[in-house]
Parts: C-alpha cells; structure tokens; sequence
C-alpha cells in the first residue's frame, strides 16, 4: 500500500493492490457492507451513486456473457448535469448482488444498498478501521471511499493496459486529464517488472 500526501494534514491518497482490497473485504461484517467495498472497488462506483443502484439495474449484454450496471445519474464534470452511464459489472459481483437480492428480498425497484452517501462512507471507514486491526497494517486507517475507485482505474490502466477512453466510458470520467494521474502511478508489480526488464535484479 502506497500513502500520497494531500493538502490536508493526515489525509492521504492511499494506492491499494488487489490483494489489498481482498485484505478489506475480508474485513467487513456483513454481506451489504462488502457489496459496498466490490461496487467501489471493482465497479467504480462513486460513494454517492452506490445508494442510487436498484437491483433492476443490472442488465446483461445481448451476447449474454457480460454484464453492465446502470448508474442513473453520475457526476457533473462538465457543468450540464450528472448523466447516466453504464459500468462494466463483472460475473463475481453480479452474482454476489443476485445473492444478496434473495437473501434480503429486495425488490428490484428498491435500492440495493439502503444507505447515504455518507453512510456508505462511514461503512468503508469502519471497515477499514477493522481491516488496520486485523493485519496490524494502519495504512489501511486512511482508505477512503475514493480510493476504491482509485483501485479500480489503477487496475485497468495500469495493471491490464486497457484503452483509457474504455476506462473513461465505465468509470464516468469525461476527460483524460481526470484520469491522467491513475496512468502515473505504477503498481509495485509494474515497478518490479520494469527494474527485472532492465536487468536491475
């Protein structure tokens, strides 16, 4: 896990491994409170637009092998208002929603998630508190619901390479600029893999 410093005193940006996120999620109580972490974390989800998610939301692709999640209304970056958008949802996840959507007889108008953005906030706070305990990492006392996202653009761009106008698409971000920082910010995989290349081992 890798802290950057912000304008703010003791707040951080906090750059997770997959592994990491794993490490958080096993930390969670309840079965809502992980699908928070997922949404965040895998989706890209934005801490105000996981309350917005109903189960009628996710839809599956004509060719039937994918997956998207609705998002109705994500944020205004361009000063015309928030705009729906349709993330990339993958297997894992839709079933874990599909489980919890029985489990707790959700209907599929109602919210998946039936917090505020700032009760999902508080959710990845307490979990992570948990996760500091558990691993006796306190790194993970900083992470934040952003930095789930962060996660997840880090993942696409930087771990799998993907076309940044794909992440753009199913994350909500209008322009490169907005995602430029996720392209600078090299994995520990990446940087290792980088230093083996050179011959520097």
């Amino acid at each position: 896990m890798r802290l950057e410093a912000t304008a703010k005193p003791d707040e951080y940006k906090v750059w997770m491994t997959d592994d990491e996120l794993e490490e958080l999620r096993r930390s969670t109580m309840n079965p809502r409170d992980d699908l928070v972490i997922q949404l965040g974390g895998y989706v890209g989800l934005r801490a105000f637009e996981i309350p917005q998610i109903h189960p009628e939301h996710v839809k599956r692709t004509a060719d039937g092998d994918h997956y998207r999640l609705r998002v109705p209304e994500g944020k205004d970056t361009t000063g015309s208002g928030g705009k729906p958008r349709d993330a990339y949802l993958p297997p894992d996840v839709e079933s874990d929603i599909h489980r919890y959507q029985t489990h707790e007889d959700i209907a599929p108008s109602d919210p998946l998630v039936d917090l505020t953005e700032r009760g999902v906030r508080d959710v990845v706070k307490r979990t992570a508190d948990r996760a500091a305990d558990e691993t006796g990492d306190d790194d993970f006392r900083y992470v934040s619901s952003h930095d789930l996202r962060r996660r997840f653009a880090q993942r696409l761009l930087v771990d799998r390479q993907m076309n940044p106008r794909i992440v753009m698409a199913v994350g909500g971000w209008d322009s490169f600029q907005a995602i430029e920082p996720y392209l600078n910010a090299p994995t520990p995989d990446v940087v290792n893999e980088a230093f083996e290349e050179a011959g520097l081992i």
